[in-house]
């Protein structure tokens, strides 16, 4: 939920409970209960000396705040909601005529507000994705389509930097492979802000775009792709990395068609053994700054195959991700024709595909995020 905010859920999505009876449970009311006194006490923490002598508790302790100040807000104000209906409906049996519609009016907004603070504290209360903390690191490739793909590789790097502007995201550039007109056989980048994994981790996966290549001579349109990978950025307490377990090599940085970019070996190649992980990376101008960035990506991945190890789902999440790059394979189709772009996994359309290019994500984005929403609230019932 972090940076996220509440999305709006889907039309049908099953409330909890409906109006009538918008009650919590009493074992969540003991749950909020509990969650206020820690709230009280976290605030107390935070205002002791001691705690500001010790920057990394301090941190933690604020974190812990952050994340319950919210849950605790709307727990209050569903207390407040619950008192005004109760006083409604009590005031009700006396009233007549004008005042007894104003009355009427009361229960109705209290209600509305109680089911609407009820749907907000069920999200709030759900378990945190343990990524949710975390930058993310994206891979764009090129797949299936010749130079066409690398074309659409550095349309989506475009788009995804037009969205981390809108979001106040910040991009930095980790390595890249430029194809010989002007797109890219691979880039790699992280971006750092808040809410970025919850909204990001959704892009992951074949895209398909539909349109007239510049190659094309006779106006045909062709079907092409490429494949977004999204890891969690991992800290290096995460990753343990032993030097033993590293080979690392070095080259000379070359661009399009393999002209050298620079006289210097300052390309560096990083193979985890234990895992055979390959990362390279060549857009600095020195080794050290290379290897550095390819450490950040390498923890990454590492981290990400045993995240998927620890769910049973070693390699399955990577190939649900990636697929296998074909054009039949997709989580979304951008076509040009039509401006048109395709969520198939929520069945979304919508027909702004230059703005959804230059960085308009949001309305994607937050269906998709109110679809994970629901179906966790799904599960959870």
């Amino acid at each position: 939920m972090s940076g996220v905010g509440r999305a709006r859920l889907p039309a049908g999505t099953e409330r909890w409970p409906g109006p009538a009876t918008a009650v919590p449970s009493l074992v969540v009311l003991e749950r909020l209960g509990e969650l206020d006194r820690e709230f009280h006490d976290v605030e107390a923490r935070l205002g002791d000396p001691s705690l500001l002598a010790d920057q990394a508790r301090y941190q933690q302790v604020a974190k812990r705040y952050r994340e319950l100040e919210p849950i605790v807000a709307r727990a209050r104000e569903l207390r407040t909601r619950r008192d005004d209906l109760e006083a409604a409906r009590e005031m009700m049996s006396d009233a007549a005529g004008d005042e007894r519609e104003m009355l009427r009016a009361e229960v109705a907004e209290a209600e509305a507000a109680i089911v609407r603070l009820t749907d907000e504290l069920r999200l709030l209360l759900l378990p945190r994705d343990p990524n949710d903390e975390r930058n993310v690191i994206v891979e764009i490739r090129g797949a299936e389509g010749g130079e066409e793909a690398n074309l659409f590789a550095r349309d989506l790097f475009e788009m995804y930097r037009g969205f981390a502007a809108r979001q106040g995201w910040s991009v930095e550039v980790l390595g890249s492979d430029p194809s010989d007109l002007g797109g890219f056989n691979e880039i790699v980048f992280a971006l750092n802000g808040d809410g970025v994994w919850a909204r990001m981790h959704h892009e992951a996966g074949p895209h398909r775009v539909q349109r007239v290549p510049v190659t094309e001579s006779q106006g045909r349109i062709h079907t092409s792709s490429a494949t977004v990978t999204v890891l969690p950025e991992a800290e290096e307490v995460d990753v343990d990395l032993d030097d033993k377990d590293l080979r690392i090599d070095v080259y000379r940085s070359s661009g399009p068609g393999g002209q050298s970019v620079n006289t210097t070996d300052s390309a560096v190649r990083v193979t985890h053994l234990p895992t055979g992980t390959v990362v390279a990376m060549q857009d600095e101008k020195s080794q050290t700054q290379n290897k550095a960035k390819a450490l950040v990506v390498l923890r990454a991945r590492l981290l990400k195959a045993e995240q998927d190890r620890q769910a049973d789902q070693a390699s399955a999440t990577r190939r649900d991700q990636v697929g296998g790059g074909g054009r039949s394979e997709k989580v979304r189709t951008y076509n040009f024709k039509e401006n048109r772009v395709t969520d198939h996994r929520i069945g979304l359309t919508v027909y702004k595909l230059d703005k959804v290019l230059a960085g308009e994500l949001d309305d994607i984005s937050d269906a998709l995020v109110a679809d994970e929403q629901a179906r966790r609230l799904g599960e959870a019932t």
